[in-house]
């Protein structure tokens, strides 16, 4: 409504300069000011021409009458000369003296009315302000003579025009003003130019200032008012009390809940207890501020809760807050609980619309013993399995050795029960090389074992499920437009969810604790049917992708990891074999010593290095070879390898248990695993690239992530 009014003032100005101008043009013109008079004074000695006529006319009819008709005849003829010669001057005086009279009206208009307004050149120097504008800088104490010293938020591009007429929003004090921009042009010739400037510029800006502060205020009123929806679910509450007597296991369930309803509290909110891990609660949207300001203290608060349980509880929370109806807002919360939890839990999520917040998840994703929900999502897709007649399957772009073996796995299950079966892989490390070349050289395997994006466009059809592995958000996957064009998608993937998410996928099997896409696979075959029997190829595959991302069985490993492995090596797995194929030609060590020497240490405990892809034939898996090893340095609590490749930034970036590495890399757009993360960096370069990393670092430090 108040733009509309500034606007509406502004429309004023431009039609009463408009009408003014076109005025002053009638004065100034003489020549055309003169012609237009004397054409429209001429009409009575037109009109005494044809009465003239007709009074000859009128001779020759009746002379008597057209004796009398003459003396009326000269009378007319006489005025209308009189008219023309005699009056025409004190016409055009008259006409001055009004134009004078109604410029002076608009000058006093625009001096005197309650909104403020301004004219300034394209530089933003002050040409001439009315009074109420001076006002603003009285209440202020300013004396200024530049545009920009007033309302900061008004850019140099505005400035200069790049915009044809734009609309400000600034803040002088404690006041807010909406400022609408014009663009105008003054004729070089025009007397109220020459009046406001010494020398008339022919293009000026125009602003006019209205003050919006009550519809600011009011604004953040409401705004501070809305009710925001949350959930809070405890992530290990059955593992937590299978590890504390059974006698106190209520008295734990009593500490959690007051714990929970305590924070609530203090933060003007009011929670619901609606299952018995489960919480609902409501609060303000200013009050929602301070929980954000607070980091959401409670989530590291429950972890101290001690009375003899030997896991530590963590909590999911999740809230809404779009804005819209409390049915949106809860679907939001809902979301942004499902993102808390395929993340692994352990942290808070906020949704404002596609506004995706993160807080927490500091630990690492708390592995579940039971193997329930592997064996309920592996019937699951047995189920969709035997609706269609052909698979696909397909990892990340630049597939590495675990994206290969949950390939194979995937590959394997559909040979098994007659199905078609196809991996889509493009370009991918070196390290992969040898692996692949078992199966394409094999007369075992069929020749279209492997094939490209677009052969997999052509054989998708209505009868087909993609399957898409080690990966879990579209953009990253090796042919995108699969996802699309399937109406049946199944993800399965290790790494912790985004933003950025499948969203049309009919089963979803995503597991942050997993060590790796390798090993869900694994458990999935032992669940599917009692009939699947690896082969050599086909197990060493799935346990080097277990090597890899475990970096030797030495992170990210749990029970079910072992199990896993135990499980290939029934299959025929081959220890010694895989290691053969892992082992680095002379080039790839030496750029990796190369990466180790020269790394910087950065805050005393961040090791940065470069990893130079000259020569070496996969650069970024020697980055992350060298990121591992740079973490056997003392004091080291977190070590980043940048490597340039293919015009991108490849960050490897790797820590034992101090450092989040995954949330660091999240803010770089990348992501991973609290120990093991990665992001890749364009339009960049090197040096620039490590500028922002070590920006990301005293962020994280400065907020308290990194102690």
């Amino acid at each position: 409504m108040i733009c509309y009014n500034v606007r509406k003032c502004g429309h004023f100005f431009r039609i009463l300069g408009t009408g003014l101008g076109a005025l002053r043009e009638i004065m100034n013109n003489e020549k055309k000011t003169n012609l237009s008079i004397s054409v429209y004074l001429r009409w009575p000695l037109v009109l005494a021409g044809f009465v003239f006529i007709m009074n000859l006319l009128l001779a020759a009819l009746s002379p008597e009458t057209a004796i009398f008709m003459a003396a009326f005849t000269i009378i007319f003829i006489g005025v209308a000369v009189w008219l023309y010669f005699y009056s025409k001057r004190g016409l055009f005086g008259g006409l001055v003296s009004f134009a004078q009279g109604f410029d002076n009206v608009q000058k006093r208009l625009m001096n005197d009315m309650d909104h403020p307004y301004v004219i300034c050149d394209r530089q933003g120097y002050i040409i001439w302000s009315n009074r109420a504008f001076r006002e603003i800088l009285k209440a202020e104490d300013m004396s200024v003579s530049h545009i920009q010293a007033v309302f900061p938020d008004i850019t140099r591009d505005m400035l200069a025009g790049k915009y044809e007429d734009a609309l400000i929003h600034s803040a002088v004090g404690n006041r807010y003003y909406c400022i609408e921009m014009m663009q105008t042009l003054l004729a070089d010739d025009d007397d109220l130019a020459a009046s406001l400037i010494e020398e008339a510029e022919k293009e000026v800006l125009v602003l006019s200032v209205f003050d919006e502060t009550e519809l600011v205020e009011m604004t953040k009123l409401y705004q501070d008012s809305k009710l925001c929806e949350g959930l809070i679910y405890i992530d290990n509450y059955e593992e937590a009390l299978e590890t504390v007597e059974e006698v106190r296991r209520s008295l734990l369930t009593a500490l959690v809940e007051r714990k929970i309803s305590n924070y609530v509290s203090s933060m003007n909110g009011v929670v619901k207890k609606v299952e018995k891990d489960k919480y609902f609660f409501i609060i303000k949207d200013a009050d929602l501020r301070r929980m954000i300001d607070d980091r959401f203290s409670v989530l590291d608060d429950v972890k101290t809760i001690n009375i003899g349980n030997e896991m530590s509880l963590t909590l999911s929370i999740g809230i809404g807050m779009e804005g819209g109806d409390y049915k949106t807002d809860n679907e939001a919360a809902r979301t942004a609980m499902d993102l808390a939890l395929g993340r692994g839990g352990d942290q808070a999520v906020l949704k404002d619309g596609d506004d995706i917040q993160y807080f927490g998840g500091k630990s690492l994703a708390m592995e579940k013993t039971t193997r329930v929900k592997a064996r309920v999502k592996a019937h699951a897709f047995k189920e969709l399995l035997d609706s269609k007649e052909k698979l696909i399957v397909m990892g990340h772009k630049m597939a590495d050795v675990d994206c290969l073996g949950a390939a194979v796995g995937f590959w394997k299950i559909a040979n098994v029960y007659g199905k078609k079966a196809y991996i889509v892989m493009g370009s991918s490390d070196n390290a992969v090389k040898p692996i692949r070349k078992q199966f394409t050289d094999s007369p075992d395997y069929p020749r279209e074992m492997f094939i490209n994006g677009d052969r997999a466009m052509e054989l998708l059809d209505n009868d087909t499920i993609v399957v898409v592995s080690d990966v879990n958000r579209p953009s990253y996957t090796e042919e995108p437009r699969l996802i699309d064009a399937c109406d049946t998608v199944v993800v399965l993937d290790h790494h912790r969810k985004t933003s950025e998410t499948i969203s049309n996928a009919v089963l979803s099997y995503v597991e942050p604790y997993a060590s790796s896409a390798s090993e869900l696979v694994a458990e999935i075959l032992q669940y599917i049917g009692d009939d699947i029997r690896l082969t050599p190829q086909e197990a060493d595959a799935m346990y080097a992708g277990m090597v890899v991302d475990t970096q030797n069985f030495t992170n990210q490993t749990g029970v079910r990891t072992f199990e896993a492995a135990a499980y290939l090596k029934r299959n025929g797995a081959d220890i010694v074999r895989v290691r053969k194929m892992f082992r680095d030609n002379l080039n790839d060590y030496r750029a990796k010593a190369e990466a180790i020497d020269k790394a910087e240490i950065y805050r005393d405990c961040f090791a940065i290095g470069v990893c130079d892809p000259e020569g070496t034939e996969s650069p970024t898996v020697v980055g992350a070879q060298a990121a591992n090893s740079l973490l056997d340095i003392r004091s080291i609590k977190a070590a980043i390898v940048l490597t340039p490749f293919n015009g991108k930034i490849y960050l490897s970036a790797r820590s034992i248990d101090e450092v989040n590495v995954q949330v660091m890399m999240e803010k770089l757009g990348g992501g991973g695993h609290k120990s093991v993360a990665g992001a890749q960096l364009s339009d960049m370069s090197l040096d620039e690239a490590k500028q922002k990393l070590k920006a990301v670092i005293d962020e994280m430090m400065n907020e308290g992530d990194i102690l």
